[in-house]
């Protein structure tokens, strides 16, 4: 009861701070309106409404903590003011601002006076004698206090009043407006399909722009080095009039084209392993596991078809999870399991090391989860300090 209390105090408190933030933001906005007929509002009206979304992702967080949701939030914004205006986050911000002023300011003060009546009853009811003035002190429906059989008689079904108000009352008041706030700013189901979309696309996009510049990368400092010592070594021999060092230089020449042909083969399997055409996804992973430092325990069972993009996907991302357990984890055993429930393809990958995987310092899971976005595929990763660390991915993979 306690803690329900304490935290419908604690939002009670900030919703009546919100609602008063609100009063001042409702006129700021539409002032920073009216400019935007002047040169100035180009300038001021986004600012303000990027404040604004700083408010409403706190009340996002606020609301989300109470209710124990996650709130999706606005995502990136729009810097000029014409798209910033047409995007359905920022209307419902601005949607949010005048029914918070209101219902926030009230549901708070109703709140407060939920947690502070039983305080007051009490107060009153063993205090009565000390009350300031001629007046006497009252309670329930104004009866006067001038007795302890008065104030037991009056006090004691108001401190039960206040303590129900405050076990339910409280606590009811402050999930009301949480739901509210969860209501007003939490996008729907069409836009969150829409951000999705948009979220695979950019990881898509960037996906393919990272695999771009890696090729690129490969071929400049490893093929295109060799071709161009091979062409050296052509024009050099076309020159030469001992015949001895024409031999050699031709046969220098034919090593580094096969040298070339090596690593245009290494670039074109980082494209789609060909062991992946050759043994199917299973005897890809078989190999991977087999190669691995780290003793693995690979399960795959019944894939049926799956589309060449997704194992591609699944087989990379599983490659780059064994090489970080490898190298970062100090895992003495690990686990592979993929398996295909109806249309989606499950896979996990769990180890035995440290654990406190962190995604910012390198580790590569960044990439994985933008691998697998490209194909509408989700990536969660559970790595508690101390191990173990568990990998899960879904791709779908309907035929």
């Amino acid at each position: 009861m306690i803690q329900r209390t304490g935290r419908a105090l604690l939002y009670s408190v900030q919703s009546f701070v919100m609602g008063l933030v609100c009063m001042f933001a409702l006129p700021a906005l539409m002032l920073a309106g009216v400019l935007t007929l002047f040169t100035a509002g180009a300038f001021v009206m986004p600012q303000a409404l990027r404040l604004l979304g700083k408010l409403t992702d706190y009340e996002r967080h606020r609301a989300g903590k109470l209710l124990d949701l996650v709130i999706p939030g606005h995502g990136p914004r729009a810097k000029r003011l014409g798209p910033l205006l047409a995007e359905p986050g920022t209307r419902r911000d601005l949607r949010w601002v005048p029914v918070e002023m209101f219902v926030g300011t009230i549901l708070g003060i109703v709140g407060l006076t939920c947690v502070l009546l039983p305080f007051a009853a009490l107060s009153t009811t063993f205090f009565w004698w000390a009350y300031p003035g001629n007046e006497p002190a009252t309670m329930l429906v104004n009866v006067p206090i001038r007795s302890w059989d008065t104030a037991l008689a009056t006090g004691v079904p108001t401190i039960a009043i206040g303590l129900l108000a405050a076990w339910r009352g409280a606590p009811g008041l402050a999930r009301v407006s949480a739901r509210l706030s969860t209501r007003m700013l939490a996008p729907s189901e069409k836009d969150q399909l829409v951000e999705t979309l948009r979220e695979s696309r950019a990881g898509a996009v960037d996906a393919h722009g990272a695999e771009l510049r890696r090729i690129e990368r490969d071929l400049h400092d490893g093929t295109q080095a060799r071709l161009v010592s091979l062409a050296m070594m052509v024009g050099m021999a076309e020159r030469e009039k001992d015949p001895e060092k024409v031999a050699k230089l031709l046969a220098g020449a034919r090593e580094g084209a096969e040298d070339a042909m090596t690593e245009l083969r290494g670039v074109l399997r980082t494209m789609y392993p060909p062991i992946l055409a050759d043994r199917g996804l299973d005897g890809a992973l078989a190999a991977v596991a087999a190669r691995c430092p780290v003793p693995v325990e690979l399960t795959v069972g019944e894939l049926e078809k799956v589309a060449a993009p997704v194992e591609s996907a699944v087989y990379f991302v599983i490659t780059e999870a064994l090489t970080n357990v490898a190298k970062h984890s100090g895992a003495t055993g690990a686990q592979v399991t993929v398996t295909r429930h109806v249309d989606v393809l499950l896979a996990e990958v769990v180890d035995d090391g440290e654990g406190g995987v962190d995604e910012t310092r390198g580790t590569g899971v960044g990439g994985m989860r933008r691998r697998l976005a490209a194909l509408d595929g989700t990536l969660k990763v559970d790595s508690p300090a101390g191990g173990p660390t568990r990998i899960s991915l879904e791709v779908p993979c309907g035929s």
